[in-house]
């Protein structure tokens, strides 16, 4: 009995390919009658609508999804490449923008010197750059890159802009030192333009850094002529700097406790935050010393 049933079941069960096989022949057929018997109904539609279009759906939607995806890869890869090349063709242009800016800047620093050459025409002067300068946010004190083999000497005053910079102080062969007149140990005879009236004006890295401004004292000015804006000049009288070059104008005026003298402020012509060039007078002030030393000489002997 137990035998029979053992028979009975290995002849029931179907091997799953074997049964795979069938099906899939049974749809190959039916599409094959169907597609040359022109047969529009019926079952065959039916197993073909709810099997094979679900595939086909599937199929193209995966074949778009696929095809989109490769569209949006090659657009990508194309807008790298222009992003690419617009930002060679923005750091190109930068670059020309800089180039220019340092150009206009150049030419006008160079325009300044040469009408600042004819105003003091009077006098030879050779351009030096800036090369070097103290620490600090002033030109206090720098170097240039002219010394005496340029002609440069100690004692020849240095201006730029639109007047007095300062004095050289020390001199190698191609190179020199310079104080401007905003030094705290730099002090100017001056003369007010209008009035012709002497006074000092002294340097002050203090009141540069408050309000950009340098102190004068001692003027004489007993019928109160001096106003507000009046122009700053170097003195005649000066042992240091040549006649008439411009230092600033008057800013601020006040009355000394000794009601002989007045005090105050001026404003000075020069940029003395952004210095490059300069022009250097190749002359030194003629004080008449030289003469009366020589004049002394001549008499003892």
């Amino acid at each position: 009995m137990k035998k029979f049933r053992n028979i009975r079941n290995k002849k029931k069960r179907i091997p799953s390919k074997y049964l795979l096989a069938i099906l899939s022949t049974v749809c190959v057929l039916a599409l094959f009658i169907s597609l040359v018997f022109n047969i529009n109904g019926g079952p065959l539609n039916m197993v073909a609508g709810y099997v094979f279009v679900p595939m086909q759906k599937g199929i193209n939607g995966a074949g778009a999804w696929l095809s989109g995806k490769a569209n949006d890869f090659k657009t990508l890869g194309e807008v790298l490449e222009e992003n690419k090349a617009l930002q060679e063709q923005v750091d190109e242009l930068t670059s020309q923008l800089n180039n220019t800016k340092l150009d206009q800047y150049e030419l006008d620093s160079y325009r300044e010197l040469l009408e600042l050459d004819d105003q003091y025409a009077e006098y030879e002067k050779v351009a030096a750059h800036v090369i070097a300068k103290d620490s600090g946010n002033w030109f206090s004190t720098f170097t240039i890159d002219k010394g005496s083999k340029d002609g440069i000497a100690k004692g020849m005053n240095v201006i730029a802009g639109s007047g007095l910079v300062g004095i050289v102080t020390d001199v190698g062969p191609n190179f020199a030192k310079v104080r401007s007149i905003i030094d705290d140990s730099s002090n100017v005879s001056a003369m007010v333009l209008t009035t012709k009236d002497n006074f000092n004006v002294s340097g002050s890295l203090q009141t540069m850094n408050e309000d950009k401004l340098l102190p004068f004292t001692e003027l004489r000015d007993e019928n109160d002529e001096v106003q507000m804006g009046d122009p700053v000049v170097t003195s005649y009288v000066s042992d240091q700097y040549q006649q008439g070059i411009l230092i600033g104008y008057i800013y601020s005026i006040e009355e000394n406790p000794n009601n002989l003298t007045k005090s105050g402020t001026i404003t000075p012509v020069v940029d003395f935050q952004h210095l490059r060039e300069v022009l250097v007078i190749t002359a030194i002030k003629d004080t008449g010393e030289e003469n009366i030393k020589q004049g002394s000489t001549d008499t003892q002997e």
